[in-house]
């Protein structure tokens, strides 16, 4: 019995989104700006010359970056030798829950609730809430910021007062960081699944607990993250599999985006390297019949928000080894797909997400052009794959 591995770049975007300028993403294109920087000369921070990526190359990520948006990526563009093509993407975001669900074949049907660019940036209502599941007389933060600079800046006045640290994104997102012995990691993670079911009646998608260590000027976020996330308006591809009893391994924090719906097992890790480690066991030992789920959140968290073109390119170098171990260990009639979420271009101002294309590369079904096609048609192809029906408006893109 086939089985089927989903491999979510987070942030891997490849440019070309038609509504891009409506989000302010006008131009932005991941993929393409890190390879031309590389061959610029421009990323050689723990590395050197052009982007290297034979693997995931060889099955047609520079085709897909030409599809999606007209960019010839430099050092990329070998000839397939997967299926290949360039989603686009329906819901009205550029966030992590809006891409996986899209995905998974479910477009979001609601407009998410975002926060303004001000100070302060949360309601009243809201900051009342937080004080009174913290035990707190205030929050800090209560602004848009990046999680390490919003912890450089009120950390040392967190640890004073004891109030939790409180900021937003672009995203439909509400995150508290915390010192995790000074605050406590359980309290901080039961404030923020007190709060999220206020934040996902107001539509906000996700609360995410940052727990911090260390001193003023050497404070280090730590990987005991949690999101609590809204949970999918309908059955997703992992409902899909696992009530037609199937197994669905979760890699990452995809149980989190799905809020643990038709997840079977969640594999969690300190980084990417200990998922990518999940991820090749599971090539060897997941069930017949099987959807592999995995998301490698690091691309996303520590290189495109943080703007850092170089560490970026180093992920990705790294990954393509790996995607090579996965090609090498696939049984006879498996399938793996590799693709993202939305994108995080390094190079564009800020440190939000972007509006862009995903790739969708495909091994072990052949080699050809899917074309443009949408995020839901993945789960459609995977559900045809596996042999399980699709409840979503995707199409199959498989030969």
């Amino acid at each position: 019995m086939p089985r089927a591995f989903v491999v979510v770049l987070d942030s891997v975007g490849c440019g070309g989104a038609p509504d891009a300028e409506a989000f302010g993403d006008a131009g932005a294109n991941t993929l393409g700006h890190i390879a031309q920087a590389c061959a610029l000369g421009q990323a050689d921070q723990g590395r050197a010359g052009p982007l290297r990526l034979p693997v995931l190359d060889g099955l047609g990520l520079g085709a897909a970056i030409k599809l999606a948006s007209g960019m010839t990526a430099p050092g990329l563009g070998a000839i397939p030798t997967g299926l290949w093509g360039a989603a686009t993407e329906l819901s009205r975001g550029k966030d992590t829950p809006s891409g996986h669900w899209e995905l998974a074949g479910v477009p979001v049907p609601w407009d998410w609730t975002y926060f303004p660019r001000q100070v302060p940036a949360f309601p009243p209502e809201l900051t009342a809430r937080v004080c009174d599941l913290a035990g707190t007389d205030g929050i800090l933060g209560n602004c848009h910021s990046g999680g390490v600079a919003i912890i450089d800046r009120f950390g040392a006045e967190h640890l004073r007062t004891g109030w939790p640290i409180c900021y937003t994104s672009a995203d439909s997102v509400f995150q508290i960081a915390a010192h995790e012995t000074a605050f406590g990691l359980e309290r901080l993670h039961k404030l923020c699944a007190d709060l999220a079911p206020h934040l996902h009646a107001m539509r906000v998608g996700r609360v995410i607990a940052r727990p911090f260590i260390g001193t003023d000027g050497n404070f280090t976020r730590t990987h005991n993250r949690r999101d609590y996330a809204i949970a999918p308006p309908a059955p997703t591809l992992c409902d899909w599999v696992s009530n037609s009893g199937r197994a669905v391994h979760a890699v990452g924090k995809i149980s989190d985006i799905f809020s643990g719906q038709g997840i079977t097992y969640s594999h969690k890790g300190k980084d990417d390297a200990a998922l990518c480690n999940h991820l090749l066991r599971l090539v060897e030992s997941a069930e017949d019949g099987a959807l592999t789920f995995c998301n490698l959140v690091e691309f996303d968290s520590l290189y495109g928000h943080p703007r850092d073109v170089a560490g970026y390119a180093r992920a990705l170098e790294r990954f393509d080894k790996v995607a090579g171990q996965m090609l090498d260990r696939l049984r006879p009639g498996d399938m793996a797909i590799f693709t993202a979420d939305h994108g995080n271009d390094p190079t564009a101002p800020g440190s939000d997400h972007t509006r862009e294309r995903v790739p969708v590369l495909v091994a072990g079904q052949g080699a050809g052009q899917i074309g443009h096609c949408g995020f839901v048609d993945v789960a459609a192809s995977v559900a045809n794959h596996l042999g399980v029906p699709a409840q979503g408006p995707g199409r199959s893109f498989l030969p």
